[in-house]
Parts: structure tokens; C-alpha cells; sequence
């Protein structure tokens, strides 16, 4: 009886050993494969990287040329708003015209250089293929409905004394 349980500790011995040797296989197994996952997202990573980096470095100098395409497309609108009264086929006198810039480029005063004002005319100036915007379109039905009036603002007596603020 003693032989036969000493058989069956030793039949169950190897049989906890050959257990415990395929989980240490099966454990180097799964760190051999996280490691090369690790791996291959790093050299993925990498390769994307540079991939995108020489997607920019032929793509930016056209993003460059663009911007600065637009850039003087604008700045040439802004210079032609200011120069507009001065254009020979300019309908309004220079010296009645006054620049504002946003949300109309020009305000007219017909008639101001005779002392004599009989009209008030918003004057938005447009070059190229340029369109008017929504705040512009707003501005004229504004002005078109007659939705325009005068208004006096008087600054405190206290702020245009002599001394404020001592």
C-alpha cells in the first residue's frame, strides 16, 4: 500500500510538474508576443510619423504660397477701398468721403465741401470676384428700409472739466 500511494504522489508530482512547465511556456509565450506588439506599435508609430512629416514637407510650402496668395488678394481690397474715391470713374468728390472700413467701406457726404450736405451715401467698394457679406447685405436692407437716424451724444459736464481725476 505504500508503494501504490508512494506511485500515485509520484504520478501526481509529474504530473504538476508538466502543468507548471506548460504554464511557464505558456507564459513566455504571451511576454514574447506583448513584446513584439510593443515593438510593432513603436516601429507603426515611427513609420507614421515620418510618413506625416514628409506629407508637410511638400504640402506646406503650397499652404504658404496660398496664404500668401490671400493675403495680398486682401490687402490689395483693402488698398483699392482707400484708393476708390481718387478713381477717375469714382461718381462722389474725394474730400466729401470718409474711409471707415467695417462694416461700409466709405460714408459720403454729398455736398459737405459747399457747406451744404443733401445726402448721406454708404459706398461699399468691391475688387475682383469678391461678395458681399451677410453683415453687408444687412447693413443695406437697414439702410434701405429707412431704419437710419440721427443720434447726439453729450459727454458729461464733470469728464471736460479742467482738473478731472486730481
Amino acid at each position: 500500500m505504500l508503494v501504490k500511494g508512494l506511485k500515485i504522489k509520484k504520478i501526481k508530482t509529474e504530473k504538476l510538474k508538466n502543468i507548471k512547465q506548460k504554464m511557464e511556456t505558456i507564459i513566455i509565450l504571451l511576454i514574447i508576443f506583448l513584446i513584439g506588439l510593443i515593438i510593432a506599435y513603436y516601429f507603426g508609430y515611427k513609420n507614421g510619423v515620418f510618413k506625416r512629416d514628409k506629407y508637410w514637407e511638400s504640402e506646406i510650402p503650397l499652404h504658404r504660397k496660398d496664404a500668401i496668395l490671400k493675403s495680398r488678394a486682401v490687402i490689395g481690397g483693402q488698398f483699392s477701398e482707400q484708393l476708390a474715391p481718387f478713381l477717375p470713374d469714382f461718381k462722389y468728390l474725394p474730400t466729401e468721403c470718409r474711409f471707415i472700413g467695417k462694416p461700409v467701406d466709405l460714408i459720403v457726404f454729398r455736398g459737405m465741401d459747399s457747406k451744404n450736405i443733401e445726402e448721406v451715401v454708404f459706398v461699399e467698394v468691391k475688387s475682383g470676384n469678391s461678395k458681399t457679406s451677410l453683415s453687408e447685405k444687412k447693413l443695406k436692407e437697414t439702410i434701405e428700409n429707412k431704419r437710419v437716424r440721427w443720434e447726439e451724444y453729450r459727454i458729461p459736464e464733470e469728464l471736460t472739466k479742467r482738473g478731472f481725476g486730481e
